[in-house]
């Protein structure tokens, strides 16, 4: 069943070595020493506290490194991710000790026979955001409903790609009778092609929370009987030949191991050689491929390489039909990264057909 799927979620620490306590009294540049050095720290009386030591180590990182390159922002937040991962919060109860705490009902969702453990603060935070915006929901411009992401799934913060998929539907006169969904995520492309009338989507997804949380999503509403899920890589167990297949794969290539979520961001060296490998087999004659991509790799200097230019030159495989481009919003003023790159970055809807 799809719904004894195991999630990803944080696991339970149980430290081995002593703790050093933080509160608002003590010296926080002693703390972010004990960090450098490797220590454990554990946040006490008021989450506030974990905040508070958050902001001061972000100040203290940025006059130490350079952040003005994109390469330079990467090296910043891994230093930060790394030292952050060592400050803990405990919980018990499925809440957390410390005065002026969030709910997080994720805490006994996912640790039902666990009354008394510790996890990162960062961890916390992640949570705490994820149950707010699985609780109240997220409006995408393009849907008429909010969706409700699971802890751990990928869902849309931008929206420029979405709109070109939403206007490419409008004008799409082909069949309607199904499509597959790569990498579904939080359901927002199959959304939008059950909105303009396709019958039935075949949806996959390597992430096991992205399963269970569009599932949990549609229990018994009529969207469960127009889209099917598997947990699987790329076409997953769907062998049928289908009129369009969508796929809005990671922009960036890889530079490091990857877990689920960085998966949704980056992908891997042979991705694309796979997937266009199995497309071949499971397209119509008559049907389209369509692929949500950037040039944001190549205007960073990341890659040279454009995964979907060089099937088309090489594969031997596909034609192009039409290269729909869209200019991204600048950052907002409100945005600490410096996003210099953002002027020059366009997303990409690609339709191929076969040749």
């Amino acid at each position: 069943m799809i719904i004894d799927i195991e999630v990803n979620k944080p696991v339970p620490i149980v430290p081995e070595k002593q703790l050093e306590l933080f509160n608002h009294t003590t010296d926080v540049m002693l703390t972010i020493k004990a960090l450098e050095a490797g220590k454990l720290v554990l946040i006490t009386e008021f989450y506030s506290n974990g905040l508070l030591l958050l902001k001061a180590l972000k100040r203290h990182l940025k006059k130490k490194m350079t952040c003005r390159s994109f390469k330079e922002q990467r090296e910043y937040r891994s230093e930060y991710r790394k030292l952050t991962n060592l400050i803990l919060i405990a919980i018990v109860d499925h809440k957390l000790i410390v005065k002026k705490a969030p709910f997080i009902g994720w805490l006994e969702k996912f640790y039902p026979y666990n009354n008394n453990f510790l996890l990162t603060f960062p961890q916390i935070q992640g949570l705490n955001s994820a149950w707010q915006w699985y609780q109240n929901g997220i409006s995408i411009p393009v849907l008429r409903n909010k969706v409700h992401p699971y802890y751990g799934t990928y869902f849309p913060t931008r929206f420029e790609h979405l709109e070109l998929f939403d206007n490419w539907l409008k004008r799409y006169q082909g069949p309607k009778k199904s499509a597959i969904d790569i990498g579904f995520g939080s359901g927002v492309l199959s959304f939008q092609m059950i909105k303009h009338g396709f019958q039935k989507i075949c949806g996959t997804d390597t992430n096991p929370n992205a399963v269970v949380g569009l599932t949990d999503f549609m229990k018994d509403t009529k969207l469960s009987r127009k889209i099917e899920l598997d947990f699987g890589d790329l076409f997953g167990k769907f062998r049928k030949q289908t009129e369009l297949i969508v796929f809005n794969p990671p922009w960036l290539p890889e530079s490091y191991d990857l877990d689920s979520m960085d998966k949704a961001i980056y992908y891997d060296k042979n991705l694309f050689s796979v997937f266009f490998a199995e497309a071949k087999q499971r397209l119509l004659p008559e049907g389209k491929l369509v692929l949500l991509f950037s040039n944001l790799a190549q205007i960073i200097n990341i890659t040279k390489e454009h995964p979907i230019e060089k099937e088309l030159s090489e594969g031997g495989r596909f034609q192009l039909e039409k290269c729909l481009k869209k200019k991204v919003k600048t950052a907002s003023e409100k945005t600490k990264r410096d996003q210099y790159w953002r002027s020059s970055e366009e997303v990409q809807l690609w339709v191929l057909t076969n040749k």
